[in-house]
């Protein structure tokens, strides 16, 4: 028994050095130097609470901190839609599910930058010289505003990410009881109500990790957000994550830097813990 302890925690040990390594060790730092002035190079005072005070009267950052909300609930909303409704499609008897999953997928494999910069040429070039067409000018100067760089964003996203949220539903779809499904048929059940009361609820499991998956993306997404409008107009489509980088890399405040990603790290811990914890308490109430 000694033995198989000593193995498993020599088995593990690689994973628990790289993880202390690479996130605990950086947040204990990372937290104790929100507290000071450091520049990167050293501390010359400590500040307390000083950083933290002033982050909350920061109206940029939080004015991304809002923006970046609003992208969270729209993305894991249309992102578990439609990688569910994906995942329904390709599941069924066809003879080109196997292209259809392939075709699907495949927009998740392209680089963040990559796929920014593709639909930054989409929504500037092609959306105009479509709106100039047919006489739509609302598809010219679609990243110009705020709204339509808000449902850019979201497009790019959700053209990004549903093919790989497909791939998690399809996992648990597979796995139904054709016998279920077969019986509620006889019993004379249609195709809703055959999804309501057996199909969702034997893939709640895969709707809890699909929302962990979305919300954690669309929280931290970055680069996407960068190559496609870069914050504008006037820092409206500006997320989180690229105030944060800016304030440390572009204005030299690391420490203050530092206490906006501490806040960030709370923020995103308390809302993907609290929806894990009631879709768990909802998965058993089925």
């Amino acid at each position: 028994m000694r033995n198989r302890d000593l193995s498993f925690w020599l088995f593990l040990s690689p994973v628990l050095i790289a993880l202390g390594i690479v996130v605990f060790i950086p947040l204990f730092f990372g937290l104790f130097y929100s507290f000071t002035d450091w520049n990167g190079f050293n501390i010359t005072e400590f500040l307390g609470l000083q950083n933290y005070i002033s982050l909350l009267q920061d109206r940029v950052f939080l004015n991304s901190l809002w923006f970046t909300t609003q992208f969270a609930v729209v993305s894991v909303i249309l992102l578990n839609v439609l990688g569910l409704g994906l995942a329904l499609i390709v599941t069924q008897k066809i003879r080109s599910n196997n292209l259809l999953r392939t075709i699907f997928f495949m927009p998740n494999l392209i680089g963040g930058l990559i796929l920014g910069f593709i639909w930054q040429f989409i929504f500037i070039r092609v959306f105009a010289a479509v709106g100039e067409a047919i006489g739509v000018e609302a598809l010219s100067g679609w990243l110009s505003t705020t709204a339509t760089g808000f449902w850019g964003l979201v497009i790019l996203s959700s053209w990004q990410m549903a093919g790989y949220i497909m791939i998690i539903y399809i996992a648990y779809l597979q796995n139904i009881p054709n016998e279920l499904v077969e019986a509620a048929k006889i019993d004379g059940a249609n195709n809703f109500q055959r999804f309501k009361n057996i199909t969702f609820p034997l893939i709640a499991p895969a709707f809890t990790v699909s929302m962990f998956l979305t919300l954690s993306f669309g929280f931290k997404m970055y680069d996407q957000n960068l190559a496609l409008t870069n914050g504008g107009p006037y820092n409206s489509t500006q997320m989180v994550a690229m105030e944060i980088v800016k304030t440390a890399f572009t204005r030299n405040e690391l420490a203050y830097a530092q206490g906006k990603a501490i806040i960030f790290f709370i923020l995103v811990a308390i809302i993907a813990l609290t929806q894990v914890y009631y879709n768990k308490k909802r998965e058993v109430e089925m």
